[in-house]
């Protein structure tokens, strides 16, 4: 049947979800954006258990605690910089969802929180990406039961919202 897929314009790391995705840096260790913000809200042990995954590639994901947020897990991915599209930009933010989709499942999570991976700082194009997201989450999320694109700007929620129909 598929998860239910909804958009709603918040703040990721308050939502009460089996796991978030954060939109990571290579690092984990935290960055601007929404990869700043869950640090910030989980507090100083994630950035402790993210120093023992020692970093994560790009296209690929990697799970932590929640710690002090709502949701039990944080599932950290890397995704692609846009610089012009250059390379395989596409199968790697694909690949970002299912990687993220997939541990979420063998996490045994039910809801599962996505920002809208490598649209800010990264440059990614928002309709783009969110074609990517919504196509790959369809695909993917086999025993998920809700999937949330949490998007930070009206812009991006519109987009999200015409796919989704």
């Amino acid at each position: 049947m598929g998860a239910d897929l909804i958009v709603e314009r918040g703040d990721i790391c308050k939502l009460n979800v089996d796991a978030i995705v954060n939109a990571a840096n290579s690092s984990l260790l935290g960055g601007g954006g929404v990869d700043g913000a869950i640090h910030r809200a989980a507090g100083p042990q994630l950035v402790e258990e993210c120093r023992l995954l020692r970093g994560c590639k790009t296209g690929e994901a990697k799970a932590t605690k929640g710690y002090q947020l709502p949701a039990k897990h944080v599932i950290h991915t890397v995704g692609p910089v846009w610089r012009g599209g250059h390379g395989q930009k596409d199968a790697l933010l694909r690949s970002c969802y299912q990687s993220s989709i997939l541990i979420a499942e063998r996490l045994g999570a039910r809801s599962l929180a996505f920002p809208a991976i490598s649209t800010g700082i990264y440059g990614f194009p928002k309709k783009r990406a969110a074609e990517i997201a919504v196509s790959e989450t369809r695909t993917s999320a086999t025993s998920l039961e809700k999937v949330i694109f949490v998007c930070f700007d009206d812009e991006t929620a519109v987009i999200y919202s015409q796919l989704l129909g």
